[in-house]
């Protein structure tokens, strides 16, 4: 796997490295919250549910008050909610519908969200800043490029971790993740983040053709 210490093998020879996440500059506690989401689709939906709902129990309680007959789904519902037994297949998939609803509302509301915005140090307490996770490890694909003998590399990028696979096609395996932990290591710092990431490098000979 990614950061495992396995030993060379014939035609993919390969080294790996793990490191710990890198320390922040000038005393930083790396403490960056990251940024919420507005989720406002999910917000909407909720309610114009709501709104609807409430307009139409709204008319309906009118009409009645107007001596007009209550609406046929009113009747209809509160005679299943009188008659219908707690333990019925409806009752119990309609509760638990509810219930899955209620719990995905819930962790929206309890979650940040925005996982692929990282939070970089703010200068100031005022100001706030992210960088895509994206835009990340393009930066960090792009340096590692430009390490000698590395033929092609693959750059995976979560919030704690940087995973990095690089062909090398000269130069000692042991040589060229040396220098790729050095460059991305230095490339990490300057992205500026909050909560810099563990890196990972793993580097191997290319596979054989036929």
């Amino acid at each position: 796997g990614l950061g495992s210490g396995s030993g060379p093998r014939l035609g993919q020879s390969a080294s790996a490295a793990a490191r710990q996440p890198l320390p922040t500059l000038d005393g930083e506690d790396g403490d960056a919250h990251r940024f919420w989401s507005a989720r406002r689709i999910p917000a909407g939906i909720l309610a114009l549910v709501i709104l609807g709902a409430a307009g139409l129990l709204l008319y309906d309680v009118v009409a009645v008050r107007a001596d007009h007959p209550a609406m046929r789904w009113r009747r209809s519902l509160a005679r299943e909610l009188a008659e219908r037994p707690l333990d019925s297949t409806a009752v119990l998939t309609g509760a638990a519908v509810a219930a899955a609803l209620g719990l995905w509302l819930f962790v929206l509301a309890v979650t940040p969200g925005l996982r692929r915005l990282l939070p970089m140090r703010a200068p100031h307490a005022d100001v706030r800043a992210g960088l895509d996770r994206g835009a990340a490890a393009m930066v960090l694909r792009d340096r590692a490029m430009d390490v000698a003998g590395v033929r092609s590399v693959r750059v995976r990028m979560s919030r704690s971790k940087v995973a990095v696979r690089a062909v090398a096609h000269f130069r000692d395996l042991d040589d060229v993740r040396e220098d790729l932990d050095a460059t991305l290591a230095d490339t990490i710092r300057d992205l500026g983040l909050g909560r810099p990431p563990a890196l990972a490098v793993r580097v191997a000979r290319p596979g054989r053709k036929g």
